[in-house]
């Protein structure tokens, strides 16, 4: 009777499956570092290159780079000082949008070097307009100040919309003309010409008629809620007075018994604090009314107004020795680089 082979068993199978496993994975990591090498290997192949080439045409820069310096610095001796002037302005009644206008339409004028609309508009002479150079007109706000525009937008809402307002979004989706102060900045040839436009750039947002018109409600508003405000304090001291007749009167009566009427007392008492209480908020509204028709005196308020003489436009980056020496090297290196890629091109040719 023949006698049957015994089968492999199940653990040798799995020895050799899982041999091969790791091998595969060894070999895939293997794979990886390989590839990961080679990208060091080719940076580092290409900086090498590129130091050779800087070798070879060190002396060609140098050279530019001094011509540059040299024009650079001679560009800015005869060249025309520039000056900046900063001013902090605080639109009202949804003007901001009408001073950007206005502001970008100036700097059109200005990068035109149209002197005569410019001068008509800043109500200046042409010669002092043709010395205005750029206007712009910037948000200027910190992360404080837009707290306070949420806090003040959020308690506008009611109290459904409120639950679906979140800060976070508020805040990545802040519009620059929701800000509540901005900067205008003036930069031209004269330091002392950005003082004298000051009024014309102020007028031109005050003399709208709808902005003069939303100041003139505004302003009765105010007067209104201040009356209102007043003849509630004198109701409120009206009945405070009533009150301590009758304590008084309730104070003069014989005592009748040992009975005491604490609740009655507790009250009265109740009652005094509640109107104590609402002389203190009436005396608060009436504060914020007072800072409210402050704010909203004008137009567009002035925080800091332009300085009388401008500062000077410096920086090592902003000047031609700077600019100048690094355009020519720029210049000089593609040019290079272009013989060096040709002179490459043609001996490739020839293998």
């Amino acid at each position: 009777m023949a006698t049957q082979q015994p089968n492999p068993t199940p653990s040798s199978s799995q020895e050799v499956d899982l041999g091969q496993l790791f091998q595969l994975i060894g070999n895939a990591f293997r794979k990886f570092f390989n590839f990961i090498g080679n990208i060091f290997k080719g940076i580092f192949h290409t900086l090498i290159l590129f130091l050779l080439f800087l070798q070879r045409h060190f002396i060609k820069f140098v050279i530019t780079a001094v011509v540059g310096l040299a024009l650079g610095i001679y560009l800015d001796m005869v060249k025309t000082p520039k000056f900046i002037s900063t001013m902090v302005v605080e639109p009202n009644f949804n003007s901001v949008q009408q001073l950007y206008n206005n502001i970008n339409f100036y700097n059109e004028l200005a990068e035109a070097q149209d002197s005569i609309a410019l001068a008509e508009a800043m109500e200046v002479s042409v010669g002092e307009a043709a010395k205005l150079k750029k206007f712009v007109v910037e948000s200027y706000s910190d992360e404080n100040q837009k707290v306070q525009l949420f806090d003040r937008f959020v308690r506008s809402l009611d109290s459904t919309t409120k639950k679906a307002i979140d800060m976070e979004n508020y805040l990545q989706n802040f519009n620059a003309m929701d800000s509540r102060f901005h900067t205008i900045s003036v930069t031209a040839t004269n330091n002392t010409v950005a003082k004298k436009i000051q009024p014309s750039i102020i007028k031109s947002i005050s003399r709208n008629e709808y902005f003069q018109l939303q100041q003139s409600i505004s302003d009765k508003n105010i007067s209104l809620q201040d009356s209102l405000y007043k003849k509630q304090l004198m109701e409120v001291d009206s009945l405070q007075r009533l009150y301590k007749r009758v304590m008084e009167k309730e104070a003069e009566k014989p005592l009748q018994g040992t009975s005491i009427s604490l609740g009655e007392n507790s009250g009265q008492e109740n009652k005094e604090l509640a109107l104590i209480n609402q002389v203190d908020k009436l005396k608060q509204n009436l504060v914020q009314l007072n800072q409210e028709r402050a704010n909203k005196s004008s137009i567009l308020n002035v925080i800091s107004a332009f300085p009388r003489r401008g500062v000077e436009v410096k920086g090592i980056l902003k000047s031609n020795k700077f600019k100048i020496p690094v355009a020519f090297i720029g210049i000089t290196l593609l040019i290079l680089s272009m013989l060096e890629l040709n002179t490459f091109l043609k001996n490739y040719k020839k293998e």
